[in-house]
C-alpha cells in the first residue's frame, strides 16, 4: 500500500473508466480506435483528474509494445535518445509505446527529436497535457497526432469511483467504513470534478477517522469530510486554459446581460483569490459592451474597482458584485470598440496619410509653401461651435469609423449634431 489510493484503484477496462462518455462509451471514437488494435500517435488534452493516464496506461496494457514513460517536466534529451536506442532490438521487437505525461514542458528540440520515429512508426506516442495543444506542441507533432479533448467530469460521474475507493480501502485495511449520510456527495462536489482529488480525499478521510475497536467499523462522518475538503476545489490554474476560460465566461456574461450567471463567475474568479483579473475584465467590459450607451457607467465602475482594491478580499465582493449587476443590467453598444477597431486596421494596411496642413502644430511656413498661412478655421468662432472642415488625411477623406449605437444617448447626440451639420450645409 505504498502508492497512493487513486493508483491502486485506476480502472483496468475502458468500462471501468469515469467520465468521458463522448470518447469512451460503446461506439464513440477512440474507443472504436483502441478496440481496434491500430494504435495512432495520440495527443489526450484536459484538466488534471479526468483520466488521461488512466486510458493511456489502459491502450498500453492492450498492445504488444515495450512500454516507456516519461514525465515532461524532467525527462531530457539523454532519456529520448535511451529509448530511441532500444527500437528493433530484442527489447522491442514490435515498437515502443511512449506515454508522455505533461508534453507541453518539452522544449521544441526535444519534441522534434520523436518525429523521425513517430513518423515511421517506431514510437508510438501518447501524450497528454493541461495545456492547449494547438498553442504548446510543436506543430510538425501535432499534425502527426489525433488530439482528444478530456472534459470535466460531472460530480455524478465520480460518486461511483468514490465508492468503489471506499470498499477497496476498507478491504485493503480489514475495517469496514461506517459513511454517514452526504459524505459520498460532499466529495463529489467538493473535489469539482476531479477523480484524483476525490479518490485521495477518501483515503485521508479514512485513514483519519478514529480506529475502532475490533469488530467495529471506521466512522466516516459528515463533520470531518467538511474539514478535510473546506473549500471548493476550483479549477484555477493562473497560466492555464481554465483561468482564461473563467475570465471570458465572466465578460460574456456581463455582455450578454445576465447578472445571475456574472456573478457566479466572479464569485468563482474570487474564491480562487484572483482580485486583478475581476478588475481588469469588469472596467473592460463597461467600457467596451456597455460604452457610450450609458457613458457614465465608466467612472462608477472605476470607483467599485478602486474601493475593491482599497478594501481588498473579502470585502472587495461587494463593490464588485454591484458593479457587475449594473453593466449586466446597463443598455450595451459596442460603437466606440468598432470605430477604433476599424481605424487600427486601416493603420495596419498602410492606410493613412500626411496630417491635413490646417490641422499641423505649424508656427511657420518655409520657402518651398507657395500658398502661405495655417488656415485652420477654430470652431467656437462659428455658431453652434461648429463649422466644416477637412480633418481627415485626403487618403481617407469620408472614411465613417463610428456609427451611432441605437440606444437613447448615442441616438440623442446623432440628432443634435445631424440637425447641426445640415442647417451648415455639410454631413
Amino acid at each position: 500500500m505504498s502508492s497512493p489510493l487513486a493508483d491502486r484503484i485506476r480502472p483496468m477496462t475502458l468500462d471501468e473508466a469515469v467520465g468521458q462518455r463522448h470518447l469512451l462509451s460503446q461506439g464513440a471514437p477512440l474507443r472504436n480506435i483502441i478496440e481496434s488494435g491500430v494504435i495512432p500517435n495520440l495527443i489526450f488534452y484536459g484538466p488534471s483528474g479526468t483520466g488521461k493516464t488512466t486510458v493511456a496506461n489502459i491502450i498500453a496494457a492492450s498492445t504488444n509494445k515495450k512500454l516507456c514513460k516519461l514525465n515532461g517536466t524532467n525527462a531530457s534529451i539523454a532519456d529520448i535518445r535511451n529509448i530511441v536506442a532500444q527500437i528493433d532490438t530484442v527489447a522491442a521487437p514490435n515498437g515502443i509505446l511512449l506515454y508522455l505525461d505533461e508534453i507541453q514542458y518539452f522544449n521544441k528540440k526535444q519534441q522534434q527529436s520523436l518525429l523521425e520515429y513517430i513518423e515511421n512508426g517506431s514510437i508510438t506516442l501518447i501524450a497528454s497535457t493541461t495545456e492547449n495543444p494547438y498553442f504548446y506542441i510543436y506543430s510538425a507533432v501535432l499534425s502527426r497526432s489525433t488530439v482528444f479533448e478530456f472534459k470535466t467530469v460531472t460530480a455524478e460521474d465520480v460518486i461511483p469511483a468514490i465508492e468503489r475507493a471506499f470498499r477497496l480501502i476498507a478491504e485493503e485495511m480489514k475495517c469496514p467504513a461506517d459513511i454517514e449520510d452526504g459524505v459520498i456527495n460532499h466529495i463529489a462536489y467538493a473535489c469539482g470534478g476531479d477523480v484524483r482529488k476525490s479518490i485521495n480525499t477518501v483515503e485521508l478521510l479514512y485513514l483519519s477517522a478514529p480506529i475502532p475497536k475490533e469488530g467495529e467499523s471506521r466512522k466516516i462522518t459528515l463533520e470531518n469530510a467538511k474539514q478535510l475538503s473546506q473549500k471548493t476545489s476550483l479549477r484555477y490554474d493562473k497560466d492555464g486554459d481554465e483561468h482564461y476560460d473563467l475570465l471570458s465566461a465572466f465578460q460574456k456574461s456581463m455582455r450578454g446581460s445576465d447578472a445571475d450567471a456574472a456573478i457566479h463567475y466572479l464569485a468563482r474568479i474570487l474564491a480562487a483569490g484572483d482580485l486583478p483579473s475581476a478588475c481588469r475584465r469588469l472596467m473592460v467590459c463597461a467600457c467596451e459592451d456597455v460604452g457610450l450607451a450609458y457613458p457614465m457607467i465608466m467612472p462608477i465602475v472605476k470607483s467599485c474597482v478602486d474601493i475593491a482594491l482599497q478594501v481588498g478580499l473579502p470585502e472587495a465582493r461587494l463593490p464588485l458584485a454591484d458593479a457587475v449587476i449594473l453593466v449586466c443590467n446597463a443598455p450595451k453598444s459596442n460603437s466606440g470598440h468598432d470605430a477604433i477597431n476599424a481605424a487600427m486596421a486601416d493603420l495596419e494596411k498602410g492606410n493613412y496619410g500626411p496630417i491635413p496642413r490646417q490641422l499641423q502644430n505649424m508656427h511657420y511656413d518655409g520657402a518651398e509653401v507657395e500658398n502661405k498661412g495655417q488656415f485652420y478655421l477654430y470652431p467656437h468662432d462659428y455658431p453652434n461651435h461648429w463649422t466644416y472642415q477637412q480633418y481627415l488625411p485626403d487618403a481617407l477623406k469620408d472614411t465613417v469609423y463610428y456609427v451611432p449605437g441605437d440606444n437613447k444617448n448615442e441616438q440623442a447626440y446623432k440628432e443634435y449634431w445631424d440637425k447641426i451639420k445640415k442647417n451648415e450645409g455639410k454631413k
